[in-house]
């Protein structure tokens, strides 16, 4: 079931055009990557989802319903560039973010003190909040985020600030909220994570949605038809008698065995590359070379031309 829909959003801000057109689903209990390069308009998206700004043609839908500031304490943002209050102390800032979402301030302290347990700050829990690392004051945007169990989370670089133990850190909490049925829109660069956590992505790039999709079916949208083998046996054979079928990319010997690479092409099945090379000796391992969302990325990204603008 849909939980959010951003439709056909258009935003421009002077003479330069933040968003055109865009329009992406959240489904309950999912996690949906939202990417791009930076100034692709991904936080203009996700301040017009929240409400801090409003788009300037199209609609944002709650469960089906136009939204309204009262769903905004349905929703747990936490921004890309953070925001704590330096000279106030850990804890009683904490309480006071609670309490602006409607937590009563007993409920938010015991709340507060099982998080900060749980992430190891419970000793900075009345220092000042200049005294804590950036990684530390991090933990703490990220657990008043999350505190009020919102319906909806958006995190916008989690990762910034954290060292490579707490950003395995926050991906456990990442699942664990949506393992609880927790509903998120992660926006990273950090397309190793996209992998890891998302069930689905859309890609924006100039202001326009440029691919949508879950991780599947956006990995096989961009196969490259590339298989990985070893072989052993007489590949020179083979290799004679290679038709409009097959590209040998790389070939090299070792220890009696053959690592080679082979693109399919002309609509060529593996299933038939196997067989032919069958003739001529034996598969040791056959893998195909699945793109990264990585590589995908930077594809999409590098390769689309720029439109044609009046600005």
């Amino acid at each position: 079931m849909t939980l959010l829909e951003a439709v056909d959003i258009h935003k421009n801000f002077d003479n330069h055009k933040a968003l055109s057109g865009v329009s992406i689903k959240l489904n309950e209990g999912e996690v949906f990557g939202l990417l791009g390069p930076n100034g692709a308009g991904k936080t203009t998206l996700i301040r017009i989802i929240t409400g801090i700004t409003k788009p300037d043609e199209g609609k944002i839908l709650f469960s089906g319903k136009e939204f309204k500031q009262d769903y905004i304490k349905k929703i747990g943002y936490l921004p890309e560039e953070r925001g704590l209050y330096k000279k106030m102390k850990v804890g009683e800032q904490s309480i006071y973010f609670a309490r602006l979402k409607g937590m009563s301030k007993n409920d938010a302290k015991i709340k507060l003190k099982y998080w900060f347990d749980k992430f190891d700050i419970l000793m900075w829990w009345d220092k000042k909040v200049e005294e804590l690392s950036k990684g530390m004051q991090q933990k703490v945007q990220f657990i008043t985020t999350v505190l009020h169990e919102p319906e909806i989370l958006i995190f916008d670089e989690p990762f910034s600030g954290f060292d490579p133990v707490n950003q395995n850190l926050i991906k456990k909490e990442i699942l664990e909220l949506k393992n609880k049925g927790a509903s998120i829109i992660f926006s990273t660069h950090n397309m190793a994570s996209v992998e890891q956590i998302c069930d689905r992505a859309a890609l924006i790039n100039k202001s326009e949605k440029i691919l949508d999709g879950t991780i599947s079916e956006i990995k096989k949208q961009y196969k490259t038809e590339i298989y990985e083998i070893v072989f052993e046996g007489n590949f020179n054979k083979f290799g004679a008698s290679l038709n409009a079928y097959y590209d040998i990319l790389e070939i090299t010997s070792k220890l009696g065995k053959t690592y080679v690479k082979v693109r399919l092409k002309n609509g060529a099945i593996s299933s038939r590359l196997i067989t032919d090379m069958l003739k001529y000796g034996k598969i040791i391992s056959f893998n195909e070379l699945i793109p990264s969302m990585d590589d995908i990325f930077i594809k999409l990204v590098e390769n689309k031309p720029e439109r044609a603008t009046n600005e």
